[in-house]
C-alpha cells in the first residue's frame, strides 16, 4: 500500500492507464495513509471516505473502457477555501460552522471534470491569514520535516499548509491551494515540494472564498514540477462566472519539461539580498545561479528598485480587501449565529465569536486604512506603489529578461507556536518579503525545492516569470529540480 502513495501523478497516470493498478486501489492507500497519520499531522479537516470511493470506482469503469481525463483516478487533497458541493467548506474559520455549498468551485469542477478524485479538504491558515498555519480554527498543521536530532514540530508555511503537508507527506497526489502574498509558495519551500501561483486571471477564482480579490490566485502544490504542470493544466481556465479570469488557450505545460534554457536570460535583482538574510539562503541562491548557468542560460544582474516598497504596501492593500470581502460574514444566511438583542448586537457577537485573532486584526488594518480621511494617505498610496511595482518588472522583461531567479523564504521552517513570531505580528509577516511582489504585480511564480539546510531542513528557490510565460517557469524550474535533487522527510509518523 505504502508504494501505491509514494508515487508522483505522472507515475500513477501510467500505471492507471496501463491497468497496472486500479483507481479504487491506490485511493484506498491514500485513505489508509491518511486514517494513520492525520491525527499527528492534522492535514485535514474533514476526509470523503465516500466520495472518494465513488469517484475512483467511476474512473475505473471509464479506464477499463479506455476513456478518461487528464487526472482520470489521480487522488488529491482540497484546501478547504475552494468550494466543494456538499461537502465542508468554512476556510477554516468558526464563523463558517457547518457551511456546506450547494455549488462546485470553477478549479474543483475542472479537476473532477478531468477524472481527479477528492480525498477530502485540508487545513489552512483562518481565511488564507497566515504563513504558518497557525491561525486555523482546527489548529495548527506539523511540517512532515523535522530539524535533525530534534522532535520539536514546526510549521510547514501558510496559508496552504495542509496542502503542503499533505504533499509532503504523500497523503495526497497532488492538492490545490491559492496564493494571495506567498501562500502557496512559501509552505512550499518549507515542506520540499513544487508550488506553483499562476499569473492572475489564470484560474477562476469563482467559488473560492475571497480573501484578497485583487491578489487570490488558485493554483497546485505537487511533489515535482511535471506533476505540477499536469495539475495546472486542469485547474485553468476562462470562466464566464470571473470576469478576471483570462480568455487565453491554456497550453500544454507538461511539453515545457525537458526542454533547454540554452540562450535564456536570466535576471537575479540586487534587491532580494536582504539586511540579515541567512548565508545558506544565499549560498542556495548562488547555487541556484550556477546551475542555470552550466545549463546554458545567461545570467544578468537586475534591479526592482520600488521591491522595498513592497510588503507595506501589500499589508495595506490585502487587509483592506480582506476587510471588503469578510463584512458578508455577518451570522444572516449561514454559518454561525450568536444571538443578541438586536441586529447590531447579533451581528458584533457573531463576528467576535467567529474569526480569530489573526483574522480580526487585518480586518481592523482594513477598514482604518480605508477610512475616510485616511484612504488616500494609506490605500490610495499603496495602489500607486503597486504601479510602480509592476512597472519594475515590465521593463525588466522588456530589456529582454525571460525569468528572475530568487530565494523563496528568508529561512527554512521554524516551530509551531515560535515565541518570536508570536510576539511579533511583523516578523511573521516578513516570511513573505520574496513572494508579496509577485501577487501585486499579478506575475507567475514557481518555489522547487532546491536544498537542505545545515538542520537538513528544506529549502527553496522561487522563479518569477512574464504574464502567462508560465511555461518558461516549468522548463526552468525542471532544471533547478535536476540538479538539486528530490526531497522527502524521514517519516516519524505513523
Amino acid at each position: 500500500m505504502t508504494e501505491l502513495t509514494s508515487l508522483t501523478i505522472a507515475e500513477a497516470r501510467e500505471k492507471l492507464r496501463s491497468r497496472d493498478i486500479t483507481s479504487t486501489e491506490l485511493t484506498d492507500a491514500y485513505l489508509a495513509a491518511i486514517e494513520a497519520a492525520n491525527d499527528q499531522l492534522n492535514a485535514y479537516v474533514a476526509v470523503t471516505p465516500e466520495i472518494a470511493r465513488k469517484q475512483a470506482a467511476a474512473s475505473d469503469e471509464r479506464l477499463a473502457k479506455g476513456e478518461g481525463g487528464a487526472l482520470e483516478g489521480i487522488p488529491l487533497g482540497i484546501k478547504d477555501l475552494f468550494g466543494t458541493e456538499g461537502v465542508h467548506t468554512q476556510a477554516c474559520s468558526h464563523i463558517l460552522d457547518g457551511f456546506k455549498p450547494r455549488y462546485e468551485s470553477t478549479v474543483t469542477a475542472n479537476l473532477f471534470a478531468d477524472g481527479a478524485v477528492m480525498l477530502g479538504k485540508l487545513n489552512m491558515d483562518e481565511f488564507a491569514m497566515g504563513s504558518s498555519n497557525e491561525t486555523s480554527y482546527y489548529g495548527p498543521v506539523t511540517n512532515p520535516w523535522r530539524r535533525k536530532g530534534d522532535n520539536k514540530a514546526l510549521v510547514p508555511g501558510g496559508s496552504s499548509g495542509g496542502s503542503a503537508a499533505s504533499v509532503a507527506a504523500h497523503l495526497c497526489a497532488g492538492a490545490t491551494a491559492t496564493d494571495t502574498g506567498g501562500s502557496i509558495r512559501q509552505p512550499a519551500a518549507f515542506t520540499g515540494t513544487v508550488g506553483v501561483k499562476p499569473t492572475y486571471g489564470r484560474c477562476s477564482r469563482w467559488g473560492v472564498v475571497a480573501f484578497a480579490s485583487s491578489l487570490d490566485q488558485a493554483g497546485p502544490i505537487t511533489r515535482d514540477v511535471r506533476d505540477a504542470a499536469i495539475m495546472l493544466k486542469s485547474m485553468a481556465s476562462v470562466d464566464a462566472k470571473d470576469t478576471t479570469s483570462a480568455d487565453i488557450p491554456v497550453p500544454d505545460y507538461e511539453a515545457s519539461i525537458g526542454q533547454s534554457v540554452k540562450g535564456m536570460k536570466i535576471g537575479i535583482p540586487k534587491e532580494y539580498r536582504v539586511e540579515g538574510m541567512p548565508q545558506e539562503i544565499e549560498d542556495l541562491w548562488h547555487q541556484g545561479v550556477e546551475w542555470l548557468r552550466d545549463a546554458g542560460a545567461e545570467i544578468v544582474d537586475i534591479t526592482l528598485p520600488h521591491t522595498k516598497y513592497a510588503l507595506p504596501a501589500y499589508y495595506i492593500v490585502a487587509p483592506a480587501e480582506a476587510s471588503s470581502n469578510l463584512a458578508r460574514y455577518d451570522g444572516v444566511r449561514y454559518g454561525l449565529r450568536e444571538e443578541g438583542k438586536n441586529i447590531i448586537e447579533m451581528y458584533e457577537k457573531t463576528r467576535a465569536a467567529g474569526f480569530g485573532p489573526e483574522v480580526k486584526r487585518r480586518v481592523m488594518i482594513g477598514t482604518y486604512v480605508l477610512s475616510a480621511g485616511y484612504y488616500d494617505a494609506y490605500y490610495l498610496r499603496a495602489q500607486k506603489v503597486r504601479t510602480l511595482i509592476k512597472r519594475d518588472f515590465e521593463t525588466v522583461f522588456h530589456e529582454g529578461v525571460d525569468a528572475i531567479l530568487t530565494p523563496a523564504t528568508p529561512s527554512a521552517a521554524f516551530g509551531v507556536a515560535d515565541q518570536d513570531m508570536a510576539a511579533d505580528p511583523v516578523k511573521m509577516y516578513l516570511n513573505d518579503i520574496f513572494t508579496v511582489t509577485v501577487n501585486m504585480a499579478g506575475l507567475p511564480g514557481i518555489a522547487v525545492p532546491a536544498g537542505l539546510d545545515g538542520q537538513g531542513l528544506p529549502l527553496g528557490l522561487q522563479l518569477i516569470g512574464k504574464p502567462f510565460d508560465e511555461e518558461t517557469l516549468f522548463r526552468t524550474g525542471h532544471i533547478i529540480e535536476q540538479a538539486a535533487g528530490r526531497f522527502t522527510p524521514q517519516k516519524w509518523w505513523n
